[in-house]
């Protein structure tokens, strides 16, 4: 698929600590396929740390989506259980100095943009944490 074409995929996951490198791997496959390996380290990077987020601070489910829109950007989310939102990221100095709470401060610093949005589906509650990223 060239880089021109949208595309979206979603890969759903236990909550178990295994999968956020199921979700890393998984990534970088979907972003070598797409021709776009100049965005697999931090890319796998914001997974990381949002699948983690997913899986360490809730009980149930998660899923990974990862969505390409052109001309060139590039969307990584995690949606999970809990409909909560997410701890504020601190500052990126505070947050190196504590074993945990790096997460969300790796992603804003990390990513163009990122954010957060209850979900309700189906009867399904929950949240969907993402970040996004330019390919230029």
């Amino acid at each position: 698929m060239p880089e021109n074409e949208p595309w979206e995929y979603s890969l759903h996951i236990p909550n178990d600590l295994r999968a956020v490198t199921v979700s890393r791997r998984t990534l970088r496959l979907i972003l070598t396929m797409h021709g776009l390996i100049r965005l697999v380290d931090v890319a796998e990077l914001l997974a990381t740390e949002l699948v983690s987020n997913a899986v360490r601070h809730t009980k149930g489910p998660a899923a990974l989506r990862v969505r390409w829109s052109p001309p060139g950007t590039l969307r990584i989310g995690a949606w999970d259980a809990d409909p909560g939102p997410p701890e504020p990221p601190r500052p990126f100095g505070q947050a190196a100095e504590r074993e945990d709470g790096r997460g969300l401060a790796l992603v804003r610093a990390c990513a163009d943009v990122w954010g957060w949005q209850p979900l309700a589906r189906e009867g399904s509650r929950g949240k969907y944490v993402w970040c996004e990223l330019g390919a230029a």
